[in-house]
């Protein structure tokens, strides 16, 4: 593997088609600078999509990749990296790709570790099919499906992850390149199913719905980013920081200045704080929300698998033999 490789590396020859101003040029980006800052190996690393615009990424980063079905990219990703466990093997959907058809795939891989990196681009909207509203749209929001308003309860992306027994939730948005840039080199070191959530303007078919947290101007007031063992501080010159009421239990926003000892101090392990940090609706948690290491789902599959991952055979040898094995204790 070369160490000097550059993001221009991990671009390819494609011309990268989204309408302009979409947020996923950006992302696109992020992830090509962060492969090269990790060292990653492009003969060694795989990317597996799904249906819709984020889907096309796997054309636009030169390593192996599979533009797959709808939903199914978790998957068609578990079986590539059951196939080979020392592949690098990436997933890219959009919201409604893996929260609408793609469900039931995304909540086993997420419950069963995979040793998988996966990025939900979340627009709140579907885009690739003109506008409909998704799993993630806010009540209200209206669209080709929707005219009135959308009467739908949203997905949480991170509760739903937490619900399915996620080991890594982190989140990143489309106008931070170097915050997302540190989320994704975390998530390409952690053993297992590292689930990121990207905030991804559509500016064609919901324009602007995160511009709440997002505007340059005001971003220090409402964006949380959180570090382990670090202060939760935010605001101009970290003036503010998160407290965490008793009597409610819940986070509340205080003048870190008059009570420094107060801040809550980030600790990636701890899930209640965790959900609390997903549920925050200002200022807006980023970063690694939650992190709890453990055996990937691969190591243990092989561990308990009568072939031990030794691979002696062809794959027609397997096809032409037997439909069985016999399993002896050792």
């Amino acid at each position: 593997m070369n160490d000097k490789l550059t993001a221009r590396d991990f671009a390819t020859s494609q011309e990268v088609r989204w309408c302009p101003g979409c947020g996923d040029y950006a992302i696109l980006k992020a992830v090509q600078k962060a492969l090269a800052d990790a060292g990653a190996d492009p003969a060694n690393t795989a990317f597996v999509s799904g249906i819709g615009c984020a889907s096309r990424f796997p054309y636009y980063v030169e390593t192996y990749g599979f533009h797959t079905i709808h939903g199914r990219a978790p998957a068609i990703a578990t079986g590539l990296k059951l196939a080979n466990p020392g592949l690098d093997v990436w997933v890219v959907t959009g919201d409604g790709d893996s929260l609408s058809i793609g469900g039931n795939h995304l909540m086993h891989a997420l419950r069963r570790n995979v040793g998988l990196k996966m990025l939900l681009f979340n627009n709140e909207i579907y885009g690739l099919t003109k506008g409909q509203y998704s799993p993630t749209s806010r009540v209200g929001t209206t669209s080709p499906s929707s005219p009135k308003g959308s009467v739908d309860t949203p997905i949480s992306p991170g509760q739903f992850a937490m619900g399915c027994g996620t080991h890594f939730f982190a989140r990143g948005v489309d106008t931070d390149k170097v915050g997302m840039s540190d989320v994704l080199q975390q998530a390409h070191a952690f053993t297992g199913t590292a689930f990121i959530e990207i905030f991804q303007n559509c500016i064609v078919y919901n324009e602007d719905v995160f511009a709440g947290f997002t505007e340059r101007k005001t971003a220090a007031n409402t964006q949380l980013h959180v570090k382990h063992g670090e202060p939760m501080l935010f605001g101009e010159n970290k003036g503010k920081g998160m407290r965490f009421n008793q009597d409610t239990w819940s986070l509340e926003v205080i003048d870190a200045t008059e009570a420094p000892d107060e801040v809550l101090i980030h600790d990636e392990g701890n899930a209640i704080v965790a959900r609390l940090l997903i549920d925050l609706n200002m200022p807006v948690a980023m970063g690694v929300i939650y992190r709890q290491p453990a055996i990937s789902f691969e190591d243990t599959f092989y561990a308990h698998h009568p072939s031990r991952m030794q691979r002696t055979r062809r794959v027609r040898d397997f096809i032409k033999g037997p439909s069985s094995w016999k399993v002896t204790k050792d």
